[in-house]
């Protein structure tokens, strides 16, 4: 794996305001020929630092206005259950993120969906599918940020 310097991360950082800007684009802003700044590239893909080039769409325009936080604790902590509440929660389309928790609340989950009444369906499937202990729910009222963009400053520190 190749060590990130000052240049990758102008391109991570140019690619993370807007992943569909032209190689020439890119690389007038981080002071680079189109060449190598392509090879950079196709080099920070191959090693995984680019994960995906997606577009982010709205998602009220979607018509799914509600982001709900669920919160999950189960009385089981093995490999099985585990499997299949992975598959589930994979499955349901409403799901954005899932994590796994230390502390009192073992999984997160943020999903997006229309009103109420499609929560209610979304939470019907959920318990249907799989064995939980506690299951709760906190509506945002408002979003302050949100944002996919990975601060970079943390990859700087590392660099010699």
């Amino acid at each position: 794996m190749h060590e990130l310097d000052e240049i990758d991360l102008k391109i991570l950082g140019c690619l993370q305001v807007d992943c569909t800007q032209s190689i020439a684009r890119i690389s007038e802003q981080v002071g680079l020929s189109t060449t190598p700044c392509w090879r950079r590239l196709q080099r920070l893909e191959s090693e995984g630092y680019i994960r995906e080039r997606v577009a982010l769409l709205d998602q009220e325009r979607l018509n799914l206005g509600v982001t709900v936080f669920v919160m999950i604790r189960t009385s089981q902590h093995n490999a099985t259950w585990l499997r299949k509440f992975q598959d589930t929660v994979t499955r349901m389309p409403e799901v954005v993120d899932c994590y796994r928790l230390s502390g009192e609340i073992d999984y997160l989950i943020r999903a997006v969906i229309p009103d109420i009444r499609a929560y209610d369906g979304f939470y019907k499937r959920l318990i249907e599918n799989v064995d939980l202990l506690d299951v709760s729910s906190m509506f945002a009222m408002d979003n302050i940020k949100s944002t996919t963009r990975l601060p970079l400053d943390y990859a700087r520190r590392a660099l010699p």
